[in-house]
């Protein structure tokens, strides 16, 4: 009964920030991001009238073009799916505790672990 299906893959990028990447890992407090993602579909849901989301990320190491995450989310109309869809990475990619280390020319660094 959804009108509108949209997926978000993200993929780990040969270029990152003016630099090279030769790899990445993701570490990850998993049973905290297991219970935020499941707390993010909920609250999603919740405000996006009719939508359902699924999430999964990976971690480990992972070569250039490998996915590293995939959203999905469903609602009664594409508008809705687009929004909770764009909802659900940002906020993953602000709450959940999954680091991501950016191994390149110049060594290793970890991205993202604050200001």
């Amino acid at each position: 009964g959804m009108g509108g299906i949209v997926t978000f893959t993200g993929a780990v990028r040969r270029h990152s920030r003016g630099t090279t990447v030769e790899k990445l890992e993701y570490s990850a407090y998993d049973s905290m991001a297991i219970r935020e993602m499941t707390r993010l579909c909920d609250e999603i849901e919740a405000e996006v009238a009719g939508c359902k989301l699924a999430v999964e990320h990976r971690v480990g190491a992972l070569a250039i073009g490998d996915v590293a995450v995939v959203i999905a989310a469903a609602a009664p109309h594409r508008a809705e799916a687009f929004t909770a869809c764009r909802a659900m990475i940002d906020r993953l990619k602000d709450r959940v505790p999954i680091w991501k280390k950016e191994f390149g020319e110049d060594g290793a660094e970890w991205i993202g672990l604050g200001p």
